[in-house]
């Protein structure tokens, strides 16, 4: 909503205008793409009369009678270019939008250029957008992509890092949570454990809320602020934890759709790149391998697929993709019959939207063919990434890791010896068994001795494991032992519901055999369980001495008593320190079962298993 009143030059867009839009230039930097990217797609811009989006810093030629809107945060670099596209008058009006707070002097470097150009009355709009964070879901966001590294896990734990250095990361976190405050309308009521990350943030974003907050005139948070309609009377609940509560999640081999496709295949900003096998005939001797071809899918808010299924069970996507098929294959046997009333047998779109509808027939035939083209594109692009998914399962058994893992997590008997897990060939990339081991070491009460320490190293090694992930993992165990046990995952495992024999009869295009049809029970994550506590006010030790901060009371008071003591109904979850898919689906599903309560999922950073092993 606020990315569209932008582009609509700040004011609300009226839904029943008729006529044309006022086309204009969009202007944005990587920040600005990042965040515009996954909520509107090239075709909704062009609906809002985006005629061109450019980089800022790419060679643009002047568009003299075109307003143009910037939309870009306030650095050095941008700011410089911004007057330098005044000075050359490159477009008729100048919309700036910034997507964090620009300071008072930066602000005075545009107006001396602007004078400069003689450009003064061409600059329409200055203004603070506050968006400094990407959206991903409806229920879900990150902080940033750019730059990430700055405020990645490695970053925030790093043995040898200066207070100056632990102050610019969190200033940068709380930075993009204000953003997103600002944008919601609404003024949280903060709780975090002590003595982590997330009580730095916590402290910062309190005073920041309030300082806002104190400062009626120039206030964020009052008037018709976009969110006030958004949220209920009741003020959201914000939990902030540190990544290091649970290090064994991000590590965990998963088996729902989305969090299987950001595991195995390479998901990003909502867009899953792959590559495509290059064909089976074989290439004659000498001659070139062909190139793979890659291929890129947007994963999005309006692919119905995806939204219904991005949670389920991937046994279940691929069953679904199977019915889809059928379904679609039923009409298409109209599609051709359609396409021949109307004469037009190739494929050609263009065609079937250039022919006057003279006739009831045709007129129908028209309506509901490019329903059924969409039809077809997203069944291809979930078929395409659901087999890319398939491949992984079946060549990694991730279906045999899955299951042991959740077992080692509930602490439930295992059936097969950790050491022929990892010495198994067949069973997993290296990285597979490395994982598989940090979780039962993490998981396990009673470290192992350093005898059985030793073999199992010397497994790993074997299997060509790249020990430095477990060296970090051995010291955080130490620290953490000292300062809580372990958390338990609950105790459900996943039942196995025989092999896929009845889904995946003979036509179907997923070959599924030997891999394993689990289902889910729902089991709720520590970061869960948190949430749990704190929303609806259960005394736990877990989370009894978490800090509570107030913005809106006066004093701030440092209490882990809250005054409020009715459950909340909107909550925002935000890790610091880094999230992934299984937290997220883990969170939505155990919401689902809260009439009228909603949750929002954030986090410092985003990442899949190997990222996260690379940064430990």
């Amino acid at each position: 909503v606020a990315l569209k009143r932008m582009l609509n030059f700040n004011v609300p867009p009226v839904k029943n205008s008729t006529g044309e839009p006022v086309w204009k230039v969009l202007i944005y930097d990587r920040f600005g793409q990042d965040i515009i990217s996954p909520l509107l797609s090239v075709k909704e811009l062009r609906d809002m009369g985006i005629t061109l989006h450019l980089l800022l810093h790419s060679d643009r030629d002047p568009i003299p009678d075109v307003p143009a809107i910037y939309f870009v945060m306030p650095t050095e670099e941008n700011i410089d270019r911004m007057c330098q596209d005044l000075r050359n008058q490159l477009y008729e009006s100048y919309y700036l939008n910034f997507i964090s707070a620009i300071s008072r002097s930066k602000l005075e470097d545009i107006a001396n250029a602007a004078i400069g150009a003689n450009a003064v009355t061409q600059v329409a709009k200055v203004f603070d957008q506050y968006l400094n964070f990407i959206t991903l879901e409806d229920d879900m966001f990150v902080l940033c992509n750019q730059n990430k590294e700055l405020v990645s896990y490695r970053a925030i734990n790093r043995p040898d890092i200066t207070d100056t250095e632990m102050e610019t990361i969190m200033d940068t976190i709380v930075d993009s949570l204000f953003c997103f405050f600002v944008t919601l309308g609404a003024i949280p009521i903060i709780r975090c454990s002590r003595g982590t990350a997330a009580e730095m943030v916590a402290v910062k974003l309190d005073k920041k809320l309030r300082e806002n907050l104190r400062d009626a005139r120039n206030s964020l948070f009052t008037g018709d602020t976009l969110g006030a309609g958004q949220f209920s009377f009741q003020r959201p609940l914000l939990v902030l934890v540190d990544r290091n509560i649970d290090l064994a999640t991000p590590l965990h081999h998963t088996w729902t759709y989305q969090a299987l496709v950001h595991d195995v295949l390479d998901f990003h900003l909502n867009r899953v790149n792959l590559e495509e096998s290059a064909g089976t005939e074989s290439t004659p001797a000498g001659a070139r391998p062909k190139k793979k071809n890659k291929k890129s899918y947007d994963l999005s808010a309006s692919d119905k697929f995806w939204q219904k299924h991005k949670g389920s069970p991937f046994p279940e996507v691929a069953e679904s993709v199977q019915q889809e098929l059928e379904s679609y294959r039923a009409q298409e046997d109209e599609v051709k019959r359609l396409k021949s009333i109307m004469g037009i047998e190739g494929e050609d779109e263009g065609a079937i939207s250039m022919l006057s509808d003279n006739t009831a027939k045709l007129t129908s035939a028209v309506s509901s063919l490019p329903e059924l083209l969409e039809k077809k594109r997203l069944i291809d692009l979930h078929t395409n990434v659901a087999t890319a998914v398939l491949e992984h399962i079946k060549s990694r058994k991730l279906d045999v890791y899955f299951e042991y893992e959740e077992k080692i997590m509930s602490k439930s008997t295992l059936d097969k010896s950790l050491l022929d897990m990892i010495s198994d060939p067949d069973a997993g990339t290296p990285e597979d068994k490395m994982r598989l081991f940090l979780i039962y070491y993490i998981s396990s009460a009673q470290a192992p001795s350093e005898i059985d320490l030793e073999q199992y190293k010397k497994a790993l090694m074997d299997a060509g494991c790249n020990l430095t992930p477990l060296n970090y993992i051995k010291q955080w165990k130490a620290f953490t032992k000292m300062a809580s046990a372990p958390t338990s995952y609950g105790n459900a495992t996943p039942k196995p519901l025989g092999l896929f024999s009845r889904v995946m009869n003979t036509g179907s295009q997923f070959v599924m055999e030997g891999v394993k049809n689990l289902v889910l029970k729902q089991q709720n994550l520590p970061v869960t369980r948190i949430l749990d506590n704190l929303m609806e006010m259960k005394s736990n030790p877990e989370t009894d001495d978490y800090r509570y901060f107030d913005p809106k009371m006066l004093r701030g008071s440092d209490s882990s008593v809250p005054r409020n003591k009715n459950p909340f109904q909107e909550a925002i979850v935000f890790v610091v320190g880094g999230g992934n898919y299984i937290e997220y689906q883990n969170l939505i599903d155990y919401i689902k079962g809260k009439q009228g309560k909603h949750v929002l999922y954030g986090c410092s950073e985003l990442f899949n298993a190997t990222q996260f092993m690379k940064q430990v």
